[in-house]
């Protein structure tokens, strides 16, 4: 049984600085001093926005490659649930203090850390100038050869349950409401290596985009429902028009 969920934020080392000050603006959180040999920030509540008794469900990495996110899945049981993902078809990496590092099948990395007893999800973030959003979701973003299985994977793994998109590309996987990160797959087109990015629900597009651009992201383009961004380090997310407080 999954008992929290992280989405982490993996950004170039030379940039991580710039991205922690974005991401905690943007997020209503601010930073944990480093951790893990300093490649670690955890973006933590605001006391000040209302969410002083939340817990965290965010964090910064710093990588070598250009980055992107990746889901970290809290569990009781770290060996139980990475044997029984191995079974289902995971490759299984180098595994840290009570944790592992693992790929889907289809190449997406995530990781199974050690539940510490969260259990408060985040409030929406908003107020004077800010729209009401949230970062709850993160988009995997599948190869068309490999998004069957992959959705089968996921679905397995989770437990959660699998709900078509409106968009015929898209399969949500939603957990209970109380776990503040949920999983989106999506089809490419193309075929490419794995990769995942965010999503902010975000009702109002319009000025979702306007706040983000004056903390320091760039417009890339429109979609359907959705405004694709640029961070200040360079890492691609989406604002997606749905609803914060229910992600729908």
């Amino acid at each position: 049984m999954i008992r929290w969920t992280y989405a982490c934020i993996d950004r170039p080392t030379a940039l991580v600085g710039p991205a922690t000050d974005f991401w905690t603006t943007v997020t209503g959180t601010h930073a944990s001093a480093p951790w893990g040999a300093g490649r670690f920030t955890t973006l933590l509540p605001d006391a000040a926005g209302g969410a002083g008794t939340a817990d965290a469900c965010l964090m910064v990495q710093a990588v070598g490659g250009p980055g992107g996110a990746h889901p970290d899945l809290a569990v009781e049981d770290v060996p139980a649930f990475t044997a029984r993902a191995a079974r289902l078809g995971a490759a299984v990496g180098p595994h840290g203090p009570g944790s592992a590092v693992l790929r889907s099948p289809g190449g997406q990395p995530f990781c199974v850390v050690p539940w510490r007893s969260r259990q408060d999800r985040p409030p929406v973030h908003g107020g004077p100038g800010r729209p009401e959003s949230r970062l709850d979701q993160i988009c995997l973003d599948v190869a068309p050869a490999s998004f069957e299985a992959e959705v089968a994977f996921w679905t397995d793994l989770t437990g959660w349950d699998a709900t078509p998109g409106e968009h015929p590309e898209f399969v949500a996987l939603r957990p209970r409401p109380d776990l503040p990160v949920h999983l989106l797959l999506q089809r490419l087109t193309e075929a490419r290596p794995a990769s995942a990015h965010l999503d902010i629900a975000c009702p109002d597009l319009g000025a979702g985009r306007a706040w983000h651009e004056r903390c320091g992201a760039s417009f890339v383009r429109d979609g359907p429902a959705w405004t694709v961004m640029r961070d200040p380090a360079g890492g691609v997310y989406c604002l997606t028009r749905r609803a914060p407080e229910t992600g729908r």
